[in-house]
């Protein structure tokens, strides 16, 4: 008889070490900066977004997967990412900026006007980790990516924790997302794979300049 899959709160996927932040806070200020430039030059209403050797500094030249969210008037506009992993963070965030303002299939491509109250959040990625058993998953620390069938869905950890979702409701829904019944997390057959993100972004809309 195969056990079922159940999610739990004792047995947990412990990271070795608390990392330091991978990108600085100059760091961050371009990217959120170099995010917005790249969303408006694709809107056709900002000038052609060029980047100097000099303006990249390691942790920016680095490799990792990223995603851009738009919030406007705090809902979502926009999150779409890259998990290419062996290309450098600032390459991957400007493309997934461009690709949430006008390539996300659940909205419309953005506005030009409403550029300025947008908000915009970036999530700097890990690489994923298998999850062999749903017991170690925490949805306040792990991001959830879900492969059944040909189907494929992800979660960033921030999604859980601005809802409060549990282990359960967090593996539900990422199930549902990918087009897949919400218990489909527990078929054997199902890949569950866990990500750390690092989470930064403007502090209101920055308008444009």
């Amino acid at each position: 008889m195969t056990q079922e899959r159940q999610p739990g709160a004792e047995a947990r996927i412990a990271p070795a070490a608390i990392a330091p932040a991978p990108v600085s806070e100059a760091g961050r200020g371009k990217l959120l900066a170099w995010a917005r430039a790249a969303i408006a030059a694709a809107l056709g209403v900002g000038p052609e977004l060029r980047i100097g050797d000099a303006d990249l500094t390691d942790d920016l030249r680095a490799p990792h997967g990223a995603f851009v969210t738009l919030k406007e008037e705090g809902e979502l506009r926009g999150c779409i990412g890259r998990l290419d992993f062996e290309v450098p963070l600032w390459k991957n965030v400007l493309r997934s900026a461009v690709s949430s303002a006008l390539e996300d299939p659940r909205f419309e491509p953005l506005a030009a006007g409403e550029l300025p109250s947008l908000r915009l959040e970036i999530s700097v990625l890990e690489p994923p980790v298998p999850l062999p058993d749903p017991a170690g998953f925490d949805p306040q620390m792990h991001g959830i990516i879900v492969e059944l069938r040909g189907r494929r869905a992800l979660l960033l950890p921030k999604v859980a924790q601005e809802y409060g979702w549990d282990a359960r409701k967090t593996l539900e829904t990422v199930c549902w997302k990918a087009g897949l019944p919400p218990e489909a997390w527990r078929d054997p057959a199902a890949r569950l794979t866990v990500f750390t993100a690092f989470d930064f972004a403007e502090e209101r809309g920055a308008g444009l300049s």
